[in-house]
C-alpha cells in the first residue's frame, strides 16, 4: 500500500521557518529561500549533498585541483594524484587517468530483459508500445554525474566494478532475437559513455533501436554520437529536465543545469530530422515543494521555443532516498503544472504516474 504522508513529518525551512509548501528535512530550505536568499540556502543544500555522498564513499565535490583532467561530463574533473573523480570511476594513478569502469572493456552495470510494452517514460510515443512479445534490453549503469537527493534509483550506488562488470562485447551478446530495443539509464550513462556507445554501435548494426535516459550532462560531442545512433536506429533520447532555476536544480541535484539545457537545445536542433517516432523527449519529476508550476512553465517555454512538438512528460513524485519525508505529488500540483506546460505552447504533454497523485499539501 502506498505510504500516506503525515504533515507532522514535514521539515521546516531553517532560514524562514516555513513548512508550506513541503520542505525536505534533508535540505532544510524552502523554494522561496532558494530563490530569494540563494547564497545562504545553497550553502545548506551543499551540506546536505556532502552528507549524502559521504554515505556512499563518494567525493563531496568534483575535484578541481591541479591534476589529470577527465572531459566526459559537465564537471571536467581535475583529479589530483591518488584521488578519484566525482562519479567515482576515474582516478589519478601516478599522473595518468585510470578508468575503473566505463570503457568498452568494462562497464559497471546491471542488465535485464524488460518485456514490452514497458514503463519507460517515453513509452507513450515509442513504437515499442506496440511490440508485444518483444523485450527491451535494459542497462542500469552504476554511476552518475548528479547527486539527486530524491533519486528513485539510488541503489545504483551499490554496484561495484569487481562484481557487477561486463565488457561492451559481453553486454551486446545479451541481445537475442526478441530484443526490440536497448535503453541505457541508471544512475546515468554519462560516466560510462565509451562503454555504452560501443554497445550501441554493435546493436544498431543489428537493427536494435538505441534509446537513452539521461540527465544530459555529457560532453556535447558524446551527445552527438548518442543522438546519431538513436537517429539511425529509430530510438529515442530522453532528457530529464529536473528544474529551470539553476538554484533549485543545484539544491536538488548538487550540480548546475547549464550543460543539460545547452545539450537539450543541441539535440533539439536535430528534432525535425526524424519527428516520428520523436528523436527527443523531455521529462520532469514534480518534486513537492520544489518543482512547482513556475519551474514547469519556464521549462515548457524553453522546450516550445525549440520545437512545440517535442514530447514532454510530467511525472508524479514518490518519496525516496533523502527526500523520503516529502509527500507524493498532489493532484492539485500536477494539474497546475500540466496547465502551465499547455499554456507555454507545447502540443504533446503527458502526465505520468497518475496513480501516485495524492491530496493537497497542508
Amino acid at each position: 500500500m502506498r505510504r500516506l504522508w503525515d504533515s507532522r513529518e514535514a521539515g521546516a525551512c531553517v532560514l524562514c521557518g516555513s513548512t508550506h509548501p513541503p520542505v525536505a528535512s534533508a535540505l532544510g530550505v524552502c523554494i522561496r529561500c532558494l530563490r530569494e536568499r540563494s547564497p545562504e540556502a545553497l550553502r545548506l543544500a551543499e551540506v546536505a549533498h556532502h552528507k549524502a555522498r559521504a554515505t556512499f564513499g563518494l567525493s563531496e565535490e568534483a575535484p578541481a585541483s591541479l591534476g589529470v583532467r577527465c572531459g566526459l561530463c559537465v564537471h571536467g574533473c581535475l583529479i589530483p594524484p591518488g584521488h578519484v573523480g566525482y562519479c567515482g570511476l576515474r582516478e589519478n594513478r601516478e599522473g595518468r587517468l585510470f578508468h575503473r569502469a566505463g570503457t568498452p572493456r568494462v562497464g559497471v552495470l546491471h542488465w535485464y530483459y524488460d518485456p514490452l510494452p514497458t514503463n519507460c517514460v517515453a513509452d507513450w510515443v515509442c513504437p515499442g508500445h506496440h511490440a508485444i512479445g518483444k523485450v527491451n534490453l535494459a542497462v542500469f549503469y552504476g554511476a552518475c554525474t548528479f547527486d539527486c537527493l530524491g533519486c528513485q534509483n539510488w541503489h545504483y550506488r551499490q554496484l561495484r566494478p569487481a562484481s557487477d562488470a561486463l565488457s561492451a562485447e559481453e553486454l551486446a551478446a545479451r541481445a537475442n532475437p526478441r530484443t526490440e530495443c536497448i535503453c541505457f539509464f541508471g544512475g546515468d550513462p554519462t560516466p560510462q559513455m565509451p562503454h555504452a556507445l560501443a554497445v550501441a554501435r554493435t546493436l544498431a548494426q543489428r537493427g536494435v533501436r538505441v534509446c537513452w535516459e539521461t540527465n544530459g550532462s555529457m560532453d556535447p560531442h558524446l551527445l552527438d554520437r548518442a543522438l546519431e545512433l538513436s537517429l539511425q536506429s529509430g530510438g529515442i533520447l530522453k532528457f530529464d529536465l529536473k528544474a529551470w532555476d539553476d538554484r533549485v536544480h543545484r539544491a536538488l541535484t548538487g550540480v548546475t543545469n547549464r550543460r543539460t539545457l545547452e545539450n537539450f537545445a543541441r539535440a533539439a536542433a536535430r528534432f525535425l530530422e526524424r519527428p516520428e517516432p520523436p528523436l527527443l523527449v523531455a521529462a520532469t519529476l514534480l518534486v513537492p515543494g520544489y518543482v512547482d508550476a513556475q519551474e514547469v512553465q519556464h521549462l515548457a517555454q524553453f522546450i516550445a521555443s525549440l520545437h512545440p512538438d517535442i514530447p514532454y512528460a510530467l511525472l508524479a513524485f514518490a518519496p525516496a532516498f533523502f527526500l523520503s519525508d516529502l509527500p507524493t505529488t498532489s493532484r492539485e500540483h500536477a494539474e497546475e503544472a500540466l496547465r502551465a506546460a499547455q499554456e507555454a505552447g507545447l502540443r504533446r504533454i503527458r502526465l505520468g504516474n497518475r496513480h501516485l497523485l495524492g491530496p493537497p499539501y497542508p
